[in-house]
């Protein structure tokens, strides 16, 4: 039996995925989706990003069906049910015997025929199985692997942000991202989720008027291209640790925002040359564990360990150490994460400003009223920081936000 181009382009994929430190996103733009029709690329987009999505969901539904259920399956084995099992219980267009069949052939022609009859066998066992019910009474952890997410991380969610609102994370997750609610949808290039345009528009409305202008860890640009929109007649310089990053950045600024007055510099953000002096406006949207991301970083979920939070709380400080130093006298910077975990946002702050004097966090309320925002804006606020909750009356990524200001 022929494997058909979306399946053969998903397997392959998903395959890297599980065996390497491979992005979801650069694949799924990479060579595996070259030549095929719009109308396939949709469907492996889908099988990719629905399995990643519902990958620990997927596996509680298929171990009770395992004749041993304690040894580990080969990955393409595992892979391959998967993909059967997200297509046979999720996806009403494609037609079972095309889902079950096709899994039995990515097994067998995969290097694993022999395990063939075990993929046809649970596969035909899950289409008999009662779905399961959402019990009255459930713990954490049964919601965790229902709605396909590490107990672990749901469990500092319900203690963080309440159950309802973990639940709601958890359930949005599970999800394609939709359209934002927070922004008028316009024409102006400035297209992207309303997390990460609402901390641009908020850094840009930081300072009135600013003459210099860092975005100190920029890649892949969306930001970059907010703050040169509200600010074209500012030097803005923008920085990154990587050069392929950078220079990615670089080609979307040439061919989406020509008319930019942009330097770009590829530098690691805690050790930009002194030669670059003061700035007025920094924006530092600092590498993070990205948990407020999974709808469409669904792999992060199924990597991330919780030693991984206090790794990146460590760089972090760093970088907002080193950003803040460069801050002209009364200048402004706004300290940003994609993250929910409090390590990463709200401890970082503490306990660079406990260090560093001359330094003093600004209400970011004050900031969001020179916007102009769709509905109401009092729940994104927590304790004068922005904070954004993915599903919890917000249609976009979760962020966290700070602005601090330069006294002397």
């Amino acid at each position: 039996m022929t494997i058909s181009p979306a399946r053969a382009a998903a397997f392959s994929i998903l395959e890297k995925v599980e065996n390497s430190d491979s992005h979801s996103d650069d694949l799924l733009h990479g060579p595996a989706m070259a030549g095929l029709s719009q109308a396939d690329k949709n469907l492996a987009t889908a099988l990719v990003l629905g399995v990643l999505r519902q990958q620990i969901a997927l596996d509680a539904r298929i171990l009770p069906l395992l004749q041993r259920p304690e040894s580990r399956l080969a990955s393409p084995v595992a892979t391959a049910l998967r993909m059967g099992a997200f297509q046979l219980l999720h996806l009403d267009r494609i037609p079972a015997h095309a889902a079950l069949s096709e899994s039995v052939e990515l097994a067998r022609e995969n290097g694993h025929p022999h395990a063939a009859g075990m993929v046809n066998a649970v596969l035909r066992g899950l289409t008999r199985a009662a779905a399961p019910r959402k019990p009255l009474v459930e713990s954490t952890a049964a919601m965790a692997e229902r709605l396909g997410h590490p107990a672990w991380l749901v469990e500092r969610w319900v203690k963080h942000y309440g159950r309802a609102a973990a639940e709601k994370i958890a359930e949005y997750n599970e999800q394609e991202p939709g359209e934002g609610n927070l922004f008028e949808r316009s024409e102006d290039g400035l297209r992207m989720d309303d997390g990460s345009r609402l901390v641009a528009e908020l850094a840009a409305a930081s300072v009135e008027a600013p003459k210099r202008i860092w975005d100190c860890c920029a890649a892949p640009g969306g930001k970059t291209m907010v703050l040169a929109a509200r600010h074209p007649n500012a030097k803005l310089l923008v920085t990154d640790v990587s050069g392929r990053r950078l220079r990615a950045m670089q080609a979307r600024l040439l061919r989406e925002m020509p008319e930019a007055k942009v330097r770009t510099l590829e530098s690691d953000a805690a050790k930009l040359a002194e030669s670059e002096g003061e700035f007025d406006l920094v924006l530092c949207d600092v590498p993070c564990s990205g948990t407020g991301t999974l709808a469409r970083n669904p792999e992060i979920k199924l990597r991330l360990e919780p030693a991984e939070l206090s790794r990146q709380a460590k760089r972090q400080r760093e970088i907002l150490t080193a950003a803040l130093k460069r801050l002209a006298p009364g200048g402004r910077l706004v300290y940003s994460t994609c993250s929910l975990e409090p390590e990463e946002n709200e401890a970082v702050v503490a306990e660079v400003l406990e260090k560093m004097r001359g330094m003093e966090r600004v209400g970011v309320e004050t900031v969001l009223q020179k916007l102009t925002l769709c509905g109401d804006t009092s729940g994104l606020v927590h304790k004068g920081n922005l904070r954004t909750l993915p599903g919890v009356g917000f249609q976009g990524d979760g962020f966290f936000a700070a602005v601090i200001e330069r006294k002397n």
